[in-house]
């Protein structure tokens, strides 16, 4: 009896000492929640969650890995109600907008100065603005950059060289070059790019559509689809399309990478520094060496890249406010930044991360990201991005596949999107 006393007391007595243990150094344990991507992204997440646990053994993390759809519907459920069940989440940048205009998000500069803290000036200017509600310059602060995504564009220097093509400069040069690479090479496609309606093929034009000179909204917020502007950049998408392969209006993302991976492609006009993390790596890739990562031509514009930035943020309803504001400046600093570059490739947040020799060696295009991330344009800052996106895309797919004239498709995008503004 006495035995089993003591088998039954020990347990007791260690979790006596080690409630003592954390009453003598004051450390309460905390777990985070954090609503995060799948992916590469979902990786990086959790190297960043290990790396602070194991500096803050106090702190302990449930990661969600979601899809960008799943993210965004668990969070604004979440948030809407209340509950305050993550206390960390990954916010796709146009949605920061949404969020904050009903006070979903904690104000991270309020934190910053209430720490006593600054926010770390190492940040790319225009990505960390991102985060900020109004959109301007010296807004509060709601969001930290995680992933600098912004889009690319590629091209074979190789068939390039064979027809004496000029580096594309100019969306001009680009559809001459793709006419003559589809006219001549039987096994290759001129150009390929997302077609599915929706988030996609808008993803793809809207580089196209702003270096015409066109805008989704003008500055007094009046819809400007159907513009001269407009009417112009879809022409000549409809011309580039011409030279795309049969189908091309159903292409996803993982039709797009297998075109790059394979060679099959001779300039994709979409791509993302995700899709091609492996494209010098020969056991993945047909075509290493052979293809050139830039920003996108311009055209009366100069070149204008979309900006995808996943912020990082943290909900007002959080009831852990103080350990997921520490969680989220280590997940951006410099270093995590670093390590999560050179481990998934996810695309940092930090200038002097793109200029690290052993990244440039891996990622060539890094100092054509860095560009583009200067440089890009940012989706229109309203609530109802989704919804106009929605409106725009079911629109281009209609002209893309020809059921309606690019006349009548920007007629229709301009009316829907009205609609929804109203």
């Amino acid at each position: 009896m006495k035995k089993i006393f003591l088998v039954c007391l020990m347990p007791l007595l260690i979790f006596s000492a080690f409630a003592a243990g954390q009453q003598e150094t004051g450390e309460k344990k905390v777990t985070l929640t954090v609503a995060g991507r799948d992916g590469s992204y979902g990786d990086s997440m959790q190297l960043a969650a290990d790396s602070y646990s194991a500096q803050n053994p106090s702190v302990d993390f449930e990661l969600l890995k979601l899809s960008g759809s799943s993210l965004f519907e668990k969070s604004v459920i979440d948030m809407k109600s209340g509950l305050g069940s993550y206390d960390v989440i990954l916010v796709d940048d146009p949605n920061i907008t949404q969020f904050q205009k009903v006070g979903w998000l904690a104000n991270l500069s309020d934190m910053f100065k209430n720490s006593g803290k600054s926010v770390d000036s190492g940040f790319i200017g225009s990505v960390l603005k991102l985060g900020k509600y109004p959109y301007t310059n010296d807004g509060p602060l709601f969001a930290l950059p995680f992933a600098g995504n912004v889009e690319l564009f590629a091209y074979r220097t190789d068939l390039f060289e064979k027809y004496n093509l000029e580096a594309p400069d100019t969306w001009d040069q680009v559809l001459t070059a793709v006419k003559t690479i589809d006219e001549n090479e039987a096994d290759v496609n001129g150009v390929v790019f997302r077609g599915s309606k929706g988030n996609p093929i808008v993803t793809g034009f809207l580089p196209i559509f702003w270096s015409y000179g066109a805008k989704i909204l003008d500055d007094n917020g009046n819809v400007t689809v159907n513009s001269p502007e407009a009417l112009n950049a879809l022409n000549y998408f409809l011309k580039l399309a011409k030279y795309a392969p049969e189908g091309v209006s159903m292409y996803q993302s993982a039709q797009v990478k297998d075109a790059i991976y394979s060679g099959k492609a001779a300039v994709v006009t979409e791509v993302w520094p995700g899709w091609i993390n492996k494209l010098e790596d020969p056991t993945e890739s047909a075509v290493v060496g052979k293809v050139k990562v830039i920003k996108h031509p311009g055209q009366v514009e100069k070149s204008s890249p979309m900006i995808g930035v996943w912020m990082i943020a943290i909900p007002e309803a959080s009831k852990n406010k103080e350990a997921a504001f520490d969680f989220i400046n280590f997940a951006t600093s410099e270093a995590t930044q670093d390590d999560m570059a050179k481990q998934f490739g996810n695309p940092p947040t930090r200038g002097v991360v793109y200029g690290r020799a052993e990244l440039t060696k891996k990622y060539p295009w890094y100092p054509a990201q860095l560009d583009a991330l200067n440089n890009g344009v940012a989706r229109t800052r309203t609530t109802k991005w989704k919804e106009i996106e929605a409106q725009m895309g079911t629109a281009l797919q209609f002209a893309l596949i020809g059921e309606r004239t690019a006349e009548e498709a920007l007629a229709d995008a301009e009316k829907g999107i009205i609609e929804v503004l109203k």
